[in-house]
């Protein structure tokens, strides 16, 4: 079995790899035609403090692992975080038995073994820093983020701040030979401020989470942000119901984005339940739209080596000038589409692989926010969104909001109360994206400006 030998891989060889050289030799024994086994080793620690006090601590630490055994076109998976001799062996036997009872699925199987991902090309990510967290640093860290909010004229509470810290080794390996695998950490401060003015109050959050600590915003910018957008809320109120331009700020646009990828995922397509499903080769966005899957952006938080069946990972243009360029394909969904994976298979402990891109952004444009505002003249900014609901065979979408209302190209006043709702066939080839994308999660935009959206308020 191929095995990677980086320093920082020194964990994953000496405690993951043999453990599973041992499932798939038991799984070979029990009859399987092929196999594949993923193990786990995670680590967290979380501190939560509120009015100056500790609050809660959650120190967690895990190992699991899972098992796909494939026989005649059938396939099962198991898993377990029991990882001795005799259970492994055990859950081999089971996995077999199961397979042998499944229905056929003419789709299963593990892929080309030439199409692996070759280990002497990996790249390094620096997906994990080695930096470990205390209880009383991460005590320290959420002390100041509560101070920074509290510090801010008009805030009266922090309903919560916290501190975290995880770190996690992965490593896959099948019966054809491939094995490797990679260690990744997260660090992350967030907390929630509360404002209140004459009886009236709002709340609002910011938080950050990176792979390297050095990444990670300060505790003062952070708190004070969360205070300054608190107090930013009050005297919010409805507008009157119509159809308005509305701008979604950076924070949130790149939910748009995940509703686009989870229209082009390859089981969505193969279904037949996907309102993009017709648009291979079509303008999906307006000509200037470009959309970018990277999986090998430095300490990005959806990068990785290779995907979930092993396959090399690559970077793609999902859309390209506002042309829809692939589907997001795992070996499975590419046989059933008549197509090659696209090396976006994900690989859970329990079940088959399935299908999630990696970092996705659609690209920032040239005009600053202040620029679209003054541009849009009248409509919505949207500065938070909760209760989406998306019909994924026709793209129907709706969601309720809250933001600042625009007039004369300016900010006029908070609103809240409010639901948007249009067609995401529609809204896509509207978007004017702004210059303002930040990278604090898998899938990300700039702040987008959407015409002609419906919007619900007062009567």
């Amino acid at each position: 079995m191929q095995k990677t030998n980086t320093p920082s891989d020194a964990l994953l060889t000496e405690a993951l790899a043999p453990t599973l050289e041992t499932l798939l030799g038991f799984a070979k024994q029990a009859g399987a035609q092929s196999c594949d086994a993923v193990a786990t080793h995670g680590r967290s620690l979380s501190v939560a403090v509120r009015e100056g006090e500790l609050e809660d601590v959650d120190n967690s630490e895990g190992r699991d692992v899972g098992l796909r055994v494939i026989i005649d076109g059938r396939q099962a998976c198991v898993s377990s975080s029991d990882m001795s001799e005799a259970s492994l062996k055990m859950l081999a036997e089971r996995a077999v038995a199961m397979a042998k009872l499944a229905p056929k699925d003419p789709y299963c199987g593990l892929p080309d073994k030439a199409l692996l991902s070759s280990l002497e090309s990996r790249p390094d990510l620096e997906l994990f820093d080695p930096t470990l967290r205390s209880p009383e640093a991460l005590k320290e860290k959420a002390l100041e983020v509560e101070a920074a909010t509290l510090a801010v004229n008009g805030v009266s509470q922090a309903e919560g701040a916290s501190a975290n810290w995880a770190s996690s080794a992965i490593y896959f390996a099948t019966s054809d030979g491939f094995g490797a695998g990679w260690k990744s950490s997260r660090h992350g401060l967030s907390v929630t401020a509360i404002a209140e003015r004459n009886g009236e109050m709002e709340r609002d959050y910011d938080y950050d989470g990176t792979r390297w600590l050095s990444d990670l915003r300060t505790p003062d910018e952070i708190g004070r942000h969360a205070g300054e957008r608190s107090v930013a809320r009050l005297g919010s109120r409805q507008i009157s119901s119509g159809t308005y331009p509305v701008i979604f700020e950076e924070r949130l646009s790149g939910s748009l984005v995940s509703a686009f990828l989870g229209a082009i995922n390859g089981n969505a397509i193969a279904r037949g339940v996907s309102f993009l499903k017709d648009k291979m080769g079509e303008e999906a966005f307006g000509k200037h739209i470009q959309i970018i899957d990277d999986p090998h952006m430095v300490r990005g938080q959806g990068s990785r080596p290779w995907d979930g069946e092993g396959l090399a990972a690559r970077k793609q243009q999902l859309v390209k000038d506002g042309i829809l360029q692939t589907w997001l394909l795992n070996s499975a969904a590419g046989r059933q589409l008549g197509l090659a994976s696209t090396g976006h298979a994900t690989r859970g402990i329990g079940a088959p692989p399935g299908i999630s891109a990696t970092n996705s952004f659609l690209a920032p444009g040239t005009h600053t926010l202040d620029a679209l505002i003054k541009d849009m003249n009248e409509g919505l900014l949207i500065t938070e969104m909760f209760g989406p609901s998306l019909n994924s065979n026709t793209g129907d979408y709706s969601v309720g909001v809250a933001g600042v209302k625009i007039e004369n190209g300016e900010r006029a006043y908070p609103v809240s109360e409010v639901t948007i709702a249009g067609n995401l066939n529609d809204v896509f080839k509207t978007f004017i994206p702004a210059n303002d994308i930040r990278f604090d999660g898998a899938t990300n935009a700039p702040s987008l400006l959407a015409e002609g959206m419906t919007v619900a308020g007062s009567s």
